[in-house]
């Protein structure tokens, strides 16, 4: 398929949409720096993102979707970096064939569903820039040892486990203002080399529950934590931080205080089943107090929906999703837990709800046959991920969006 028949494709689907319908579709809904996002736009990508089958509400993650990618297209273009048609059908090519269809079947599928060529095209192509970005920025940093392969297997055999010892800082990043202070207290903290250091340093700025304790938490088995936090503990020493890692509204820093092999074999987590019930009233005492209600009352995830009954479906959600798929943040608190056991350190994106979070049970998978390259390749990808997720949130921090 062409960028033509493309482009012919999308003007066909215009031509049925009356002058002054199209006038209103193109109004601004958002502008970031300089660049617009239209409700069309909006539309098109939520009407996406549903065909997708994308989890959470589909507007909302188009929206944020849209302006991260007008935060991706400046970094971009402040880089010189450019994707020309070519490499946008390429890309249009391989992600369709996660369907087993061609770009063409792909694009025919999608408008059956009233979702025009051109909003797939754009879609691919930011994706095509921030690679290309993250790569030409990060890339040279995130090169991956031979030491640190080899401590990557060593802990990952499986004649043997391993479990840590780990400290957790999250600076607060709710505001864009708190977003760019929490940023340069990061990048002092990620300098410390001591335990006593950053047990300070988290009794003074964390906003985790752990603070108390000076971020300290009991031992985990490696293989519970996120992979993008598991990579980076991987390559400390005791007393060394990793870099920062941005989740939602904070930014979290890890300190590796002690390490310690055991004779079962490390297990990977390979999926999550978890149970979140939202209780209104953020981190008041009032919903603390009903979090301590219920944690008495229940004893396994399925105690939940007795305690659910008769309210909104939305407000007891039950998932089993691939560690790669679950939020930082969730994921993170899922690793001190084991199964029926509740965290409630978390709230909604909002801040206006308390997160009863239950692990109902985890899948396990036994290591194969190590492969070197395989290794160094993840190692290397999850370091990338951590890089961009956080570049990401300084440009965020940066930037001037309005909401029209």
């Amino acid at each position: 398929m062409t960028i033509l028949r493309i482009l012919i494709l999308l003007a066909m689907s215009l031509a049925a949409v009356p002058l002054a319908a199209q006038g209103n579709l193109f109004s601004p809904v958002a502008r970031v720096n300089d660049r617009v996002i239209t409700q069309y736009e909006l539309n098109q990508r939520a009407l996406f993102f549903e065909v997708l089958k994308a989890p959470g509400n589909a507007e909302d993650a188009a929206m944020e979707r849209l302006i991260e990618e007008r935060l991706q297209f400046d970094a971009a273009e402040m880089m010189g970096v450019t994707i020309d048609d070519d490499q946008v059908l390429v890309g249009m090519e391989e992600f369709a064939a996660r369907a087993n269809l061609t770009a063409e079947q792909f694009v025919e599928a999608i408008g059956r569903e009233g979702i025009a060529p051109e909003t797939f095209a754009d879609f691919v192509r930011a994706g095509l820039v921030w690679r290309h970005v993250v790569r030409g920025r990060f890339g040279p940093r995130a090169q991956v040892t031979e030491d640190e392969v080899d401590r990557a297997i060593a802990l990952g055999s499986a004649t043997g486990g391993v479990r840590v010892l780990i400290s957790e800082i999250f600076l607060p990043a709710d505001t864009p203002a708190r977003l760019a202070a929490a940023q340069r207290r990061a990048g002092e903290i990620s300098k410390i080399t001591t335990l006593g250091a950053f047990a300070a340093a988290a009794r003074k700025y964390s906003a985790a529950p752990s603070r108390g304790r000076g971020g300290r938490q009991d031992w985990i088995p490696i293989g519970n934590l996120p992979p993008a936090i598991r990579a980076q503990i991987l390559t400390l020493a005791p007393g060394q931080v990793t870099d920062p890692i941005a989740v939602p509204n904070a930014v979290a820093l890890f300190q590796l205080r002690d390490l310690e092999e055991t004779e079962a074999p490390n297990q990977e987590t390979v999926s999550v089943e978890f149970a979140r019930y939202f209780i209104a009233g953020g981190r008041s005492s009032e919903a603390r107090a009903e979090a301590e209600k219920i944690r008495a009352k229940v004893d396994t995830c399925d105690d939940l929906y007795g305690i659910a009954k008769k309210q909104p479906e939305e407000q007891l959600l039950r998932d089993v999703l691939p560690m790669a798929e679950i939020a930082d943040d969730v994921a993170i608190e899922l690793a001190k837990l084991d199964d029926n056991e509740v965290s409630t350190a978390l709230t909604t994106a909002d801040g206006k709800a308390l997160v009863f979070l239950m692990l109902c049970g985890r899948t396990l998978a036994l290591a194969e046959e190590v492969d070197r390259e395989a290794v160094r390749q993840s190692l290397f990808t999850q370091r990338m991920a951590s890089y961009a997720n956080g570049y990401l949130s300084e440009l965020r921090a940066d930037a001037v969006i309005e909401y029209r």
